[in-house]
């Protein structure tokens, strides 16, 4: 049983990065502008974020087998569509309904392993597993998609979840126990509404500001009002006797501190995947199997400090350790920044190491800060948010870092002498674009629009690195001031 539900999490681990690789190839297929190739990368994970509580709780009352099964078969059902699209609409609205599919499994496996393992090491012991195969999963994911997309096109990334969703789905209805709660908490649509709704907006207001480089009133207007509907949200749940979200638990400092440790550390952690992905293929050339491999240094450093953690938190504590970690993190991704050249790869593979031993380090910490911060009464809706960081973290890293690339490109491409008005537009719109508009110029021009692009791309990605390095500077200092222990601990 444990090995079909970690075998669930590691597909929805490689989904949330598998299409890091597979980007260029699929930029030149279906020509997504800036905002919309954000949208097809992170709406995943929004998705899977804004759903995973209110899934948990509506698997609670239906039962929980049924709810992992309908998942699996949603997910193998939209992975089929995401592979299948022709227009970049079909591909969002397939990764919409792959985050559903997701949000569906998630959600009741972990409650699954609760109610199957009875013994606190051994739920111990399986939770860590499950989580693992999670981390294991987004790692994997862009050499996942690089090798597919190399031999068959980015389209068998997602066409490849097919067989596999359904194998799951068959061994799943034989060793998968069905369960429910006795006393269901109420399944408030209201509060599922006004959270997706509101996220959506000020995401979207995010993206089109950093398309645009710029706001106007629209962009206000989506941004004021999605965040007016999230703190709706945020009153409806300190209201409710049976919240959707348990927001009282953010007022133990200790739990709101790890859980927005964890958000920005694995939202830097992912937005480096997507981000050196595409910069080592766009301007350094490499094949998107060769960008893959390129993130293995970090894949295996991101393992070995998941692994030795707990070691180091025994010894000098989860607070230092989780301020360290989050520092060097931070340190490499500065370095990184002052590098700026994918033709001296051999230069980034110690930050490489640093950074993904730094995150591995925090990922673990973290989630067991937020778990032991509540009360063991509590730790269901503990586990809930901490899942929730996790995929929240991952899409708004690559939201708001992705913008603000976006917008350094734009600002940074220069304005190409002997293009008309309406190609300057399309040289600044995206690096894919640039390259699909240079194979239409003079012989002359290609040259002097490629260089160009890639100049402006460096210096998105220097910006990036720089400012999710003062993300993470930022975060440690919080991790070192406010994971202080209680008084009465000592």
């Amino acid at each position: 049983m444990l090995a079909v539900v970690s075998t669930s999490l590691l597909l929805c681990g490689i989904d949330l990065t598998v299409l890091h690789a597979a980007v260029p190839s699929m930029s030149t297929e279906l020509h997504p502008s800036s905002s919309e190739l954000l949208w097809i990368v992170d709406i995943y994970s929004l998705t899977l974020a804004a759903l995973l509580v209110t899934f948990g709780t509506l698997g609670d009352r239906i039962g929980r087998k049924r709810m992992v099964l309908s998942g699996f078969a949603l997910f193998g059902l939209a992975s089929a569509a995401a592979g299948l699209s022709s227009t970049t609409s079909q591909l969002i609205a397939s990764r919409v309904l792959l985050g559903v599919g997701a949000a569906m499994i998630m959600a009741s496996t972990v409650a699954i392993i609760r109610v199957v393992f009875t013994d606190d090491r051994e739920r111990a012991l399986a939770i860590g597993v499950w989580t693992a195969a999670h981390s294991v999963g987004a790692t994997l994911g862009p050499l996942v998609g690089g090798l597919l997309t190399e031999q068959w096109g980015w389209g068998a990334a997602f066409l490849v979840n097919v067989p596999i969703a359904l194998i799951i789905l068959v061994v799943g209805a034989y060793v998968i126990p069905e369960s429910r709660n006795p006393r269901p908490r109420q399944w408030d649509l209201a509060s599922v509404a006004l959270s997706v709704t509101g996220l959506a907006g000020v995401v979207y207001a995010l993206k089109q500001g950093g398309e645009h480089a710029g706001v106007d009133t629209v962009i206000v207007l989506t941004a004021v009002g999605g965040a007016a509907l999230l703190y709706v949200f945020v009153r409806r749940q300190r209201r409710l006797t049976e919240p959707l979200l348990d927001f009282g638990l953010f007022s133990d400092r200790r739990f709101a501190a790890a859980t927005l440790c964890v958000i920005g550390c694995f939202g830097s952690y992912v937005a480096l995947l997507f981000f050196l992905t595409q910069w080592l293929q766009n301007v350094g050339g490499f094949s998107p199997v060769a960008a893959g491999l390129a993130l293995m240094p970090l894949a295996a450093a991101n393992a070995v400090g998941a692994t030795t953690a707990p070691w180091l938190s025994a010894r000098w504590g989860n607070r230092w350790v989780l301020t360290a970690a989050l520092g060097v993190f931070a340190l490499a991704m500065l370095f990184m920044a002052l590098v700026g050249d994918t033709g001296a790869y051999p230069l980034l593979i110690a930050p490489l190491v640093v950074a993904g031993y730094g995150a591995g380090i925090v990922m673990t910490l973290g989630a067991d800060s937020i778990m032991s911060a509540a009360d063991p009464d509590r730790s269901g809706e503990a586990a809930a948010i901490q899942e929730t960081s996790f995929e929240l973290g991952a899409g708004l890293g690559v939201a708001v870092l992705g913008t603000t690339l976006t917008a350094s490109y734009r600002l940074a491409m220069p304005d190409t002498p002997g293009l008309s008005e309406s190609d300057r537009d399309v040289v600044k719109e995206s690096f894919s674009s640039a390259e699909e508009l240079a194979e239409k110029l003079e012989p002359q021009a290609v040259a002097q629009v490629v260089d160009a692009a890639r100049v402006a791309y460096d210096q998105g990605f220097t910006t990036v690195a720089v400012f999710a390095a003062i993300g993470l500077t930022g975060t440690a200092v919080i991790a070192a001031v406010l994971l202080r222990p209680r008084p009465a601990d000592g």
